[in-house]
């Protein structure tokens, strides 16, 4: 009788550091009615449930299972700021993946917080276009040959593949990452990263003459490269990726997502789960002997709070929430709270204290939800919510200690989350909103520069003629305002561009002045922006830097908003942006 080549696959990524739930926002309409619901939603205690449950069915069944991590633990929460990897490598180990691969965050501090990594984890980490073959001899944390760790065979010019048994036939998983990596990280410099595309088609084709034809690419490419990934390079299986939070499944009920989950391309399945552990990816797929996924039945699911807050412009009566309740029980991509207990113990006991007691310290108010989104979209033409705040809190607490400021000018992916309506406390921002504590720079820059700066950032977001790096380098500004059209020629596609001219203590009453390109401005951003990566190279041009003693992003913020205590004025547009596509 033949094989049936079954698997059951279940896949996070970018968890950043979300051990606990986080809060999640969906918009619903229901019988002429718009409601708004407030809950929480996965967490590390409810993913392993939910991996419990399907071990156990994959084990029922005679299905092969596997986890899969698509990168980016680091970062993101308090519990990164205070136990940097070692919390993860724990907390990863209980859930047991299979593998893992090497995410963007995992290098923001080099290669050292990455060696620390792989001696605490207990899965392999795979980072197969990671060429270690010039790593400098005698450095005090090499991580070249590291025994979890699968990288880049520079003799054979292939990535290093985990190789599994699956039924009568072997299964491939083969890690791949961002080539893009020194752009938008801090690898060392003796590290290097090598064409994902050309990595892959390299390794696929010597995988398929050893007779492996079940090959899984774990990505951390993003979705759109995951795309073009499986249009160049044919015999890919299945991609199970991350790095652009993107959540697949039929949620556009639900105010969020309609992207498919198993989205195809060359035949070739492609599975993204999302964000900070908020989701959990869990698909049932079934093979053919040449390695065609023939089958695949799948979601995302949230693991939400059993009950949750509702709201509406209208009167809510029971019925209405007994009937939004039922809504959620019936969609496809919700389950519930229940949680491993063991778990839970291990993070309430171990790690949440010193959490709550930054939790405690309240800095003011949000008076309403102040969405963050990397783009400008059709819901918001001008962008994030929040960005311009985080743009004038470095604004005013630079230039309170050098007078002469112009502007400021930070890239959207420093800023990580949105915030919900109510008290903003110090976790909330370190934690959740700002999380990578980097320094802040003040520079001098002639205007032609912040022309090229701002249009090449947004050529790199939106992969506007350029090969880009990720929707997170779109800029905002507080004390600069553009209009961007992407339809015009490279170079000419910055309309019009001006600051704001003003005293030192005015705020948004000064006037409005066309920046001149032979001038010289100070701005001030963080040492990450003003480090010229993600398409910021024209900020290279500047001619003196300074930098902010004793200042970072969030700790700008968090004086900020202690003196402020809400963020209830509302910021004029300094983003208008006429997309190219």
């Amino acid at each position: 009788m033949p094989h049936r080549y079954t698997l059951k696959l279940a896949h996070i990524n970018d968890t950043h550091s979300h051990f606990d739930p986080s809060r999640i926002h969906f918009s619903v309409d229901n019988r002429g009615k718009s409601y708004d619901i407030y809950s929480h939603s996965g967490g590390y205690a409810r993913i392993q449930h939910q991996l419990n449950r399907s071990r156990q069915e994959a084990a029922s069944a005679c299905q092969e299972f596997l986890f899969l991590h698509g990168g980016d633990s680091f970062q993101g929460t308090l519990y990164f700021s205070q136990f940097k990897g070692a919390a993860n490598a724990h907390l990863l180990n209980l859930l047991r993946p299979d593998a893992m691969v090497l995410g963007n965050h995992e290098v923001d501090d080099g290669n050292a917080p990455v060696s620390a990594f792989l001696d605490d984890i207990e899965f392999p980490l795979l980072a197969g276009n990671m060429d270690l073959s010039q790593e400098e001899a005698g450095k005090p944390l090499p991580i070249r040959g590291h025994k979890q760790l699968l990288d880049y065979d520079e003799v054979n010019n292939r990535a290093r593949a985990l190789i599994k048994p699956f039924k009568d036939k072997r299964l491939a998983i083969v890690g791949i990452t961002l080539d893009q990596m020194a752009e938008i990280a801090r690898p060392d410099p003796d590290t290097h990263f090598i064409d994902a595309i050309e990595t892959t088609r390299a390794t696929v084709e010597h995988l398929k003459a050893e007779g492996i034809d079940h090959i899984i690419i774990l990505s951390h490419l993003g979705f759109d490269q995951d795309k073009t990934l499986a249009e160049k390079v044919d015999g890919i299986s299945l991609i199970v990726g991350g790095h652009t939070h993107t959540l697949q499944g039929e949620f556009n009920a639900l105010g969020l997502s309609a992207v498919p989950y198993g989205y195809r391309v060359n035949e070739t399945a492609i599975l993204h789960a999302g964000k900070h552990a908020e989701t959990l990816g869990i698909a049932d797929i079934e093979f053919n002997e040449s390695g065609k996924v023939t089958r695949l039945n799948g979601h995302n699911y949230f693991m939400l709070d059993r009950s949750f807050i509702l709201e509406s412009k209208d009167d809510i009566t029971t019925s209405d929430y007994e009937e939004i309740s039922s809504l959620l029980s019936d969609h496809p991509g919700i389950r519930w709270d229940d949680e491993d207990t063991g778990l839970a113990q291990i993070i309430a006991s171990q790690y949440r204290p010193v959490i709550e007691a930054l939790q405690k310290q309240v800095l003011g108010f949000v008076p309403r939800n102040l969405v963050h989104t990397r783009l400008p979209s059709k819901a918001l033409p001008h962008g994030s919510e929040i960005a311009p705040w985080v743009c004038k809190s470095i604004y005013h607490e630079t230039k309170l200690m050098f007078p002469r400021v112009d502007f400021a000018l930070h890239n959207a992916g420093g800023i990580r989350h949105s915030l919900n309506k109510g008290e903003l406390t110090v976790a909330d921002v370190v934690g959740r909103l700002l999380p990578f504590e980097q320094s802040l720079v003040k520079y001098q820059i002639k205007g032609r520069y912040l022309f090229e700066a701002i249009e090449s950032a947004i050529n790199s977001a939106t992969n506007n003629s350029v090969t880009g790096t990720g929707a997170g380098s779109f800029p905002y500004t507080y004390g600069l305002k553009y209009c961007y059209d992407g339809r015009r020629p490279l170079g000419q596609r910055i309309l019009s561009l001006e600051v704001l001219r003003q005293s030192i203590t005015a705020d948004e009453n000064g006037r409005w002045e066309t920046v001149d390109r032979n001038r010289d401005y100070f701005g001030v951003s963080s040492a990450y922006t003003a480090s010229g990566k993600e398409g910021y190279y024209p900020l290279l041009q500047a001619s003196s830097h300074w930098p902010v003693e004793g200042l970072t992003l969030p700790s700008a913020f968090i004086r900020f908003m202690n003196k402020e205590q809400t963020l209830e004025q509302e910021l004029s547009p300094q983003v208008d942006y006429i997309s190219h596509r």
